[in-house]
Formats: structure tokens, C-alpha cells, sequence
């Protein structure tokens, strides 16, 4: 896997007790269906480290199943606990309306790690070890190149979905931005979605005769964005910023292109981080519970090729 843990950070480590390598151990894997571009990177990543991993290690067998909605996702986490597993990696569709499921695979005795979207009660009743992108920092990564590369510039921004991962994300930007001359224009949500940021960047578009950057926090929006700038054929905008690590996007920084010089990683791949981890520990003894938070990574044509994963759906 390519550099997907570099710069984390793991904290209150403890280990798998009373499991040894000799014994045939399970994995089940609970993921979202690829419902949009993040989610089918997840799928893709999460399949193909279940197949590395087993061709790794000859007793583990990982089960992966994939869920459209919070209530199949419960079912999905039963049926896994039904067949026996020694330890569940999950990526809830909607954290909340999960947990009791997670919770009850827990009291098991099953080791739980929970990726990405976290519930109100993030801890150790919960899960025993957390892997997330930084969110903030997606933000505040997007926010410190524009101030650095563009100190000037008239900056539009269009945000995700009104939730807290957004507002996360926001309030880094907008905090990297305190004190410099860089002027935010006006926000509006996108909801993470390309025609959604095709129509408000439009809007922007109509709105302002001279825009600098478009910040769209991620790289499905920028989709959309690249679209309209190009259909109205407007070339003061001098490039646009999304996030995630979409493998158009990290292969546009690859070549050059002058409206992606950069992208900000929150990568799908952070799946099989999660599931490397868990099974280190079953199988090697290697300390991984706490939280283990993956660096927004400022992607750039020096370090692009470290993120290309060109067999992915994403």
C-alpha cells in the first residue's frame, strides 16, 4: 500500500489478547455500496486488501459486504457476527443509527474498528480503534496554499453537505485564512455532488466577473466545477482545489495540469489502512487500538505518483 500511513498518528495502543498467529481468524468488513465516486473507491480498496491480505496470511479469511442504507448495514453486521468473526472493521453509512449494532458485536468480545464517520459517543465503548482522514486539516491544507500561492486571491468556495465533517473541514479553511488578504466571496453547498457543483458554480460564475480560485473541498464537485468554467469559457479563474484523492484528479497534478496543480488527500484507501491494522494486531501481536488519524497530505506533482491507484473506480 502506498504511503497510506505515513505521518498518522496512533495513540493509547493495546493489543489483541489471547489470539495467536496459529489460529483461523475472520474478519468481517462493513462498508457503504458505491452509491457515488468516495464510496466506490472504498469498495475497491477494501476488495482488494481482503484479497492481499489473505494471500498473506494462509489462516485468515476476510469477509467484505457492502450496504446501501443504516438498516442493511445493521442487518449486514449481524449476519457478519452470525458467521463468527474475530473482529469487525466498519465504515457506517450513517454512524448514529449504528451503534447499538456495533455496540452489541463489541460486548462480544470482538475487536471493532470503526473508520471514518464517528457517532456522538466515539469511544472505547464503541469501537477499540478509530482510523479517520483529518478533516480540519483538509481544510486548513486547501486554505495555507491558496493564502501561499495566491495571497491576492478572490476565492469562492463551494462547501459539501451541511454536517459536521463539513463544518469541520470549513473551519479549517477559514482559519488558515485569518489575517491574509486572500477574500472569501461567498459560500454555498455543493452536497458532494458534481452536477450539484456544476449549477453553483454557475451561479458563481454569473455572479462574479472575476474569480481567482474555487475551493470545492472534493473531488467529485470539482468535476462539475471544471464543466462549467469550461462551458462558459471564462479564464480568470487561475485554478481549483478539491480534496480527497480521486484518481483523476491526483493523475491532472501528475501531468501538469495548470487548473489541479494540487489536491488534499482524504483517501478512500484509509479502508485498508484500517483493515492492515486490525489484522497486524490479530495476527502479529502488533499493539493498534486508539485512534490513528491519516495526515491531509498536500498532493503535488513531486509526490502525485504515491496516490495513483489507475485500476481504481475512483
Amino acid at each position: 500500500m502506498k504511503n497510506l500511513v505515513m505521518g498518522a498518528t496512533l495513540l493509547a495502543a493495546t493489543s489483541l489478547a489471547g489470539v495467536t498467529q496459529a489460529q483461523a481468524l475472520t474478519v468481517g468488513v462493513s462498508i457503504p455500496a458505491a452509491d457515488h465516486g468516495w464510496t466506490a473507491g472504498i469498495v475497491y480498496h477494501a476488495e482488494r486488501v481482503a484479497e492481499k491480505l489473505m494471500e498473506e496470511y494462509d489462516d485468515l479469511n476476510v469477509i467484505v459486504k457492502t450496504s446501501p442504507d443504516p438498516a442493511s448495514q445493521a442487518n449486514a453486521v449481524q449476519d457478519l457476527a452470525v458467521q463468527g468473526i474475530d473482529a469487525l472493521v466498519i465504515l457506517p453509512t450513517d454512524p448514529d443509527p449504528l451503534v447499538n449494532a456495533i455496540m452489541q458485536v463489541k460486548m462480544e468480545g470482538t475487536f471493532v474498528t470503526l473508520v471514518d464517520r464517528a457517532p456522538s459517543n466515539n469511544d472505547n465503548s464503541v469501537r477499540d480503534l478509530y482510523v479517520a482522514g483529518n478533516n480540519p486539516a483538509l481544510g486548513a491544507v486547501a486554505g495555507e496554499y491558496i493564502a501561499e500561492t495566491t495571497p491576492d486571491a478572490k476565492v469562492v468556495v463551494i462547501r459539501g453537505l451541511p454536517i459536521p465533517i463539513d463544518q469541520q473541514r470549513q473551519d479549517g479553511f477559514d482559519a488558515a485564512l485569518e489575517g491574509t488578504n486572500v477574500d472569501v466571496m461567498e459560500k454555498q453547498f455543493g452536497n458532494w455532488n458534481r452536477d450539484d457543483a456544476f449549477r453553483v458554480t454557475q451561479d458563481y460564475l454569473t455572479k462574479y466577473p472575476d474569480i481567482d480560485v474555487i475551493w470545492a473541498q472534493d473531488d467529485d464537485m470539482v468535476v462539475g466545477v471544471l464543466q462549467a468554467i469550461q462551458q462558459a469559457g471564462r479564464d480568470d479563474i487561475q485554478y481549483v482545489i478539491g480534496g480527497a484523492g480521486s484518481k483523476d484528479m491526483i493523475k491532472k497534478v501528475m501531468d501538469g495540469d495548470p487548473m489541479i496543480p494540487v489536491d488534499v488527500l482524504y483517501p478512500p484507501a484509509m479502508i485498508g489502512t484500517a483493515m492492515e491494522l486490525t489484522v497486524a494486531g490479530m495476527m502479529d501481536q502488533v499493539p493498534v487500538a486508539g485512534s490513528y488519524i491519516l495526515d491531509a497530505t498536500l498532493v503535488t506533482p513531486e509526490n502525485a505518483e504515491n496516490y495513483y491507484f489507475p485500476d481504481s473506480p475512483y
